[in-house]
């Protein structure tokens, strides 16, 4: 029983460090264009660390539309980006 214990305490352990090694890295910028028809924005931003990308100026995809409504030139914004289908992609901002 009691190695039972110490095995359950011990999956807890690894599955939250899992989890925390997981989490996603949000990236700050500056809105330089929004394109809503295109479905677009252009981001002024530091370096994305989760994909080993430098700081630059680059256009995103957004995963949902809506979130366009919310960005606009010259607005300070905190983004996560994901590849996905191959191209990068804003999926989270704060």
């Amino acid at each position: 029983m009691q190695l039972l214990k110490i095995i359950g305490a011990t999956t807890l352990v690894l599955a939250a460090t899992l989890s925390m090694a997981m989490a996603a890295t949000f990236t700050k910028g500056t809105v330089k264009k929004v394109d809503a028809k295109a479905g677009k924005v252009s981001i002024i931003h530091e370096e994305l660390v989760d994909l080993e990308m430098p700081a630059m100026t680059m256009v995103f995809r957004v995963a949902d539309k809506a979130m366009l409504e919310r960005l606009e030139k010259g607005q300070d914004i905190e983004f996560l980006v994901e590849r996905i289908k191959g191209k990068l992609t804003v999926v989270e901002l704060k």
